[in-house]
C-alpha cells in the first residue's frame, strides 16, 4: 500500500489501539488454550441444560450461596432503596448541566474528567452493594443464579454487579460499537454536493435504510462525514444533525435484530430473526414522517436563513461523491454483523450443536478491527479526520451509566408488576420512556419478561405486546443524547467539525416538539385498545 504511512503525529493513537487489540487477542488465545472460554459457555448454558440445578459461584469471587435461577424472584424480592437511583441521576445531571456551565465546560471536554465523574459515581454504587445492601442479588453472567452476601463487607455482591453491568452488558455493547466505529472510519464516502434540502433528505433516507442492515452505529459512522462535508458551507446545520440522530441513529434500525441492541437481545431470547421485518409499517410511518418534517423545515425555515454568500459557495464548491476504502472494510463490516448474529454463547451455531465460546464473538470483532487497521489505508482515515475521541467518550460515560443504572433496573425488575402497565399502548410508552434515560437494551428485557412473552408460541396479542416493547425501546432511544450509543458519537463528531449542537435539554426540546407527537400518532394507529 503506497499510502500506508500517514502523518506521524496522527499515528500514536492508532498504534496504541492496535497494540491493545493484539494484547487482548493474545490473552484470549491463552485463555482458550486453558479452556476458560469453553468453561464460560458451559456455565452460561448450565441453567438451560439442567433446569433447576444450582449454579456454583465463579472461582474468582468470594464463596457465596447460589440459588437456582428459577427461584430468583422468590428468593430475592428485595430491591435497593429508591435513594440509590441518585448516583445515576447525578451522572445524567452532569452530562446535561456541565456543558452549560462556563466554569465547567472546558473541564468537561476532557474524556479523562468524564471518566472521573462516571467512575466515581459507579464506585459509590458499588460501595452501597458492598456495605449496605445485605441481600441477595441476581447474577446474569456465567449462568443465571441468585448470590447471597458473603459477609458484612459483601465484596462478592459488588463483584456480581460488575459481572452484570460490565461483563454481561458493557463489554459486548462497547466492543460492537468500537468495531463498527473503527472499521467504518476506514471507509470514506466523500464529496460536496449542493446542500439543498432535497440532498440532505436523501442522505437521511439512505441512512434509514442502512440502519437496519449494518446497525445504527455502522450507518451513522458511514454517513455522518459526507453529511458534514456537504453542509460545510452552510451555517444552519444543527437541526440536520438532530434529525440524523432521530433517523439514522435510532428510528431506522427496527427492521432486523442487528439494527439496534434491544432487538438483538430479543433475538437471543428466542424471537425469530426475521420477525422484526413485520414492523415495516411502523418503520415507514415514523421515518417517512420525519423525512417530510425535515424537508419542510429545512426548505421553509433553515435554508432561507443562509446568506447569499454561503449559498453561492455551496453551489460552486461542488465535488461528486467518491468511495474509498470499501475493500476490505465493507467485507469486514459484514463480518462484524455476522459475528454479532451467529456467535452468541447462548445459541447453537447454525447447523451444529456447538455453542460458541464465551467472548468469542467479541474476539472475532476485535480481530476484524485489527485486520482493518492492517489492511486499510491510513490516508483514508486521516482524510476522514478519524480519531478515537468519540468512542472513548462513549466508553468513559457508559461504563458509569451501566453500573449506576443497576439499582434502577433492579427496582424496576422487582416493582415492575406494580406499575400501571397493562395495555399495549402502556407497554409502548413505559418501555420508551425508560429507554430514553436508561440503556434501552436491559429496559427492553425487563418489559419483555413482564409481558410473559413466549417467542416460540407468539399469539396475536403477544405479538402486539412484543411490537410495542420493541418499538418503544428503539424509537424512544432518540429522545435524549444518552438513549442510544451512536447519539453521543454523532454529537461529538459534529461538534469537532465546528457545529454548535444543542445542549442536553436543547436536544430534548427538539424531541419533545417533534418525536413525542409522532409517537402519539403511532399509538393511535397501531396500539389502540
Amino acid at each position: 500500500m503506497s499510502d500506508q504511512h500517514g502523518s506521524g503525529s496522527k499515528r500514536p493513537g492508532r498504534n496504541f489501539a492496535f497494540a491493545l487489540i493484539m494484547g487482548l487477542l493474545a490473552a484470549y488465545g491463552m485463555a482458550a488454550i486453558r479452556g476458560l472460554p469453553q468453561r464460560g459457555t458451559e456455565l452460561t448454558n448450565a441453567h438451560a441444560a439442567h433446569g433447576d440445578a444450582a449454579h456454583a459461584e465463579a472461582p474468582a469471587a468470594a464463596p457465596a450461596a447460589a440459588i437456582p435461577a428459577d427461584a430468583a424472584h422468590a428468593a430475592a424480592p428485595f430491591h435497593p432503596p429508591y435513594y440509590m437511583v441518585l448516583p445515576f441521576c447525578l451522572l445524567l445531571g452532569a452530562i446535561a448541566v456541565f456543558p452549560l456551565m462556563h466554569s465547567m465546560e472546558h473541564w468537561w471536554e476532557q474524556n479523562s474528567n468524564k471518566l472521573l465523574v462516571a467512575g466515581g459515581l459507579g464506585l459509590a454504587t458499588l460501595a452501597y452493594y458492598t456495605f449496605l445492601h445485605g441481600h441477595s442479588l441476581e447474577r446474569h453472567f456465567l449462568g443465571h443464579a441468585v448470590i447471597e452476601p458473603s459477609g458484612a463487607a459483601a465484596y462478592n455482591l459488588a463483584w456480581v454487579v460488575i459481572q452484570n453491568a460490565i461483563f454481561n452488558d458493557f463489554v459486548p455493547f462497547i466492543i460492537l460499537l468500537f468495531s463498527l466505529y473503527t472499521i467504518c472510519g476506514g471507509i470514506r464516502i466523500s464529496g460536496d454536493l449542493p446542500a439543498h434540502p432535497s440532498t440532505n433528505t436523501a442522505f437521511l433516507a439512505v441512512g434509514a435504510l442502512l440502519a437496519s442492515f449494518v446497525g445504527t452505529t455502522g450507518a451513522a459512522m458511514l454517513l455522518i462525514r459526507p453529511v458534514l462535508e456537504t453542509n460545510s458551507e452552510r451555517k444552519h446545520v444543527a437541526h440536520t444533525i438532530v434529525f440524523f440522530i432521530f433517523i439514522v441513529c435510532n428510528c431506522g434500525g427496527c427492521l432486523l435484530p442487528i439494527g439496534d441492541p434491544p432487538l438483538f437481545l430479543g433475538y437471543l431470547s428466542g424471537v425469530d430473526f426475521l420477525w422484526t421485518l413485520g414492523l415495516w409499517k411502523q418503520w415507514a410511518l415514523v421515518n417517512g414522517a420525519l423525512l417530510v418534517i425535515y424537508f419542510l423545515g429545512d426548505t421553509l425555515i433553515a435554508y432561507p436563513r443562509e446568506t447569499r454568500k454561503d449559498i453561492k459557495r455551496d453551489e460552486t464548491r461542488v465535488r461528486g461523491m467518491t468511495f474509498e476504502g470499501l475493500m476490505p472494510n465493507a467485507l469486514l463490516l459484514v463480518g462484524v454483523v455476522l459475528a454479532a448474529a451467529l456467535l452468541s454463547p447462548t445459541k447453537e451455531f447454525p447447523g451444529t450443536h456447538w455453542h460458541p465460546w464465551l467472548f468469542l464473538r467479541e474476539a472475532v470483532q476485535l480481530a476484524l478491527v485489527a485486520a482493518s487497521l492492517i489492511m486499510g489505508s491510513p490516508r483514508v482515515r486521516e482524510e476522514n479526520k478519524f480519531s478515537y475521541g468519540a468512542i472513548v467518550e462513549v466508553a468513559a460515560l457508559f461504563i458509569g451509566i451501566f453500573i449506576c443504572m443497576q439499582p434502577a433496573l433492579q427496582i424496576l425488575d422487582v416493582r415492575g408488576s406494580d406499575l400501571p402497565v397493562k395495555s399495549v399502548a402502556q407497554y409502548f410508552w413505559a418501555t420508551g420512556t425508560l429507554s430514553s434515560v436508561l440503556d434501552n437494551a436491559p429496559t427492553y428485557l425487563v418489559f419483555f419478561k413482564m409481558a410473559h412473552i413466549d417467542p416460540a408460541n407468539l399469539t396475536e396479542s403477544a405479538g402486539k405486546l412484543l411490537a410495542a416493547i420493541s418499538l418503544g425501546a428503539v424509537f424512544m432511544g432518540a429522545n435524549t443524547y444518552i438513549g442510544n450509543g451512536p447519539n453521543f458519537m454523532v454529537k461529538t463528531i459534529a461538534e469537532k467539525a465546528g457545529i454548535k449542537m444543542p445542549s442536553f435539554f436543547g436536544y430534548m426540546g427538539y424531541s419533545f416538539a417533534i418525536l413525542i407527537p409522532l409517537f402519539v400518532l403511532v399509538t393511535y394507529v397501531f396500539f389502540r385498545g
